[in-house]
């Protein structure tokens, strides 16, 4: 038997903190340390939770010495939990370098299942949603057009994240390259501002042209099929 501890990769609300499962606030509660994508959001749930652990960050950028850190412990024979700043960990999200080690080393990691934003978009979408591809975030600069090229040979929903203040490029390269499609576009989901605007991509642009956008964003877009219509 492993003396080592166990990785729990917790998922946490994407917004509405009343979003948490029993067994995550039971594992946060049990594991020895926490590592967080940024212990400052972090914290406003576990203090709601009055969960007093000792947290550590570990993020995209973190250094080689941050993961060591965080294996060292679990060596130790200490339980870790891993969370980000919303949703599922390692799902658009760090966490696969520090997964892909602690294969490595035989550390146990148990998934604590919570909320994601994917599936929480597509279910009121209004798409088809017995097959979809999740693309996460296009590339900023290098490779975008190719990747949006790219797009066009999925016959299935497509799932996107983006940020505010790229959405209105993100939608009109999406038109250009892949026609008027049908979308459902997911903005602060479960928080106190929610909205789902369905419609095809040019009805959806002019849209949020006429507002400015803030908050997190998921993108859905259906397959090149004229029976897919809101």
């Amino acid at each position: 038997m492993s003396s080592f501890g166990k990785l729990f990769v917790v998922g946490t609300p994407i917004g509405n903190l009343a979003d948490i499962t029993y067994r995550a606030v039971d594992t946060l509660n049990s594991v020895d340390f926490i590592f967080a994508e940024d212990t400052r959001v972090s914290k406003k749930l576990l203090n709601h939770y009055n969960i007093d652990k000792k947290i550590y960050s570990y993020h995209d950028h973190s250094k080689d010495s941050e993961v060591e850190k965080l294996t060292n412990l679990l060596e130790s024979g200490n339980d870790v939990a891993l969370i980000s700043d919303a949703g599922t960990p390692t799902v658009s999200d760090p966490g696969y370098r520090l997964i892909r080690e602690c294969v490595k080393k035989g550390v146990d990691i148990v998934p604590i299942p919570g909320p994601s934003a994917v599936t929480a978009a597509l279910s009121v979408a209004g798409l088809p949603s017995d097959s979809f591809t999740f693309v996460g975030f296009l590339p900023q600069k290098k490779g975008r057009i190719k990747k949006i090229e790219q797009l066009s040979e999925i016959n299935n929903t497509i799932i996107l994240f983006e940020s505010p203040h790229r959405l209105l490029k993100t939608l009109n390269q999406l038109f250009e390259i892949l026609g008027n499609r049908q979308v459902a576009i997911g903005r602060e989901l479960t928080k106190l501002y929610e909205e789902i605007i369905r419609g095809n991509l040019k009805d959806v642009i002019q849209e949020f042209s006429k507002k400015s956008v803030k908050g997190e964003i998921v993108i859905m877009i259906g397959k090149n099929d004229d029976r897919i219509n809101f």
